[in-house]
């Protein structure tokens, strides 16, 4: 990931499978991952479902680009017809698929342990983006690839999570949590009772817009449900000492605001 500069902080997710639209499949990968990327210091930006289409892929793909130095894709490295995840982002980096021999083998192997001849369809699996580094996928036949250039990262990751999860956690977190000199996201949820989400909003106003300015900046997000309204604190620091002297402070003063309504 030699493209991507010490500091670099923000990362976008694209989800890709059809299955993910219906009412039937949550995207638990996109919640994985962003855990994950926050204790290494990123800050999720975005995320975005597709189905298994080639254009709202490429689409996805090249606005993420714009707003992410790190940019992963979750799904649609399987053998099949419809997974067009490796097509669709070699072809958006500018780079030729090849297959690589060694790959192909790896993937023979796999089907012949279970007593099993690889499908022809799987040699699919085997194509990599010319350039392109592969992750080893100890829990399946999709390998993972990370692919950079001048600006920016593209990580590749397959989607069931038996496979995205130790891949993850084995050939990406480190190298990121290195990138980040050791940063990583901290939060504290303040939660309030008895008042609508604007007249919290009004009270607290004064004092978050003062903290974004400060050289550890703190980002406070508004969230309102049934009856009640939370106020989720973060920031993002190497030291766990300052950011929860930070976190304990900034809460001791929106204490003060609120009063009772806490």
């Amino acid at each position: 990931m030699e493209s991507l500069s010490k500091g670099a902080s923000q990362a976008a997710i694209i989800a890709v499978g059809s299955e993910l639209l219906t009412p039937d499949k949550l995207d638990t990968n996109s919640l994985f991952l962003t855990e994950e990327l926050n204790s290494v210091g990123f800050k999720v930006t975005q995320k975005i479902v597709v189905g298994d289409d080639a254009h709202d892929l490429d689409s996805a793909f090249h606005y993420s680009c714009h707003v992410a130095p790190l940019v992963l894709v979750t799904g649609g490295l399987g053998p099949t017809e419809d997974d067009l995840t490796r097509d669709v982002i070699a072809s958006a980096l500018g780079r030729s698929l090849q297959i690589d021999k060694v790959l192909l083998e790896d993937i023979r192997k796999k089907f012949s342990e279970r007593g099993l001849r690889m499908p022809e369809v799987n040699r699919r699996q085997a194509e990599v983006p010319q350039g392109a580094e592969i992750l080893s996928n100890e829990h399946g036949t999709a390998p993972g690839l990370i692919l950079g250039n001048e600006t920016m990262t593209t990580v590749l990751l397959p989607g069931p999570p038996r496979e995205l999860q130790p891949m993850f956690r084995q050939y990406v977190a480190n190298r990121l949590r290195n990138i980040n000199a050791g940063q990583r996201v901290y939060r504290r949820v303040l939660r309030t009772t008895g008042e609508t989400e604007s007249f919290v909003d009004e009270c607290v106003k004064p004092v978050y817009r003062e903290w974004v300015s400060r050289s550890v900046p703190i980002q406070t997000t508004i969230l309102a449900s049934l009856g009640q309204i939370d106020l989720h604190l973060s920031v993002v620091s190497s030291d766990e000492f300052e950011a929860k002297t930070i976190l304990d402070d900034a809460v001791s003063e929106l204490r003060e605001r609120l009063g009772v309504l806490v």
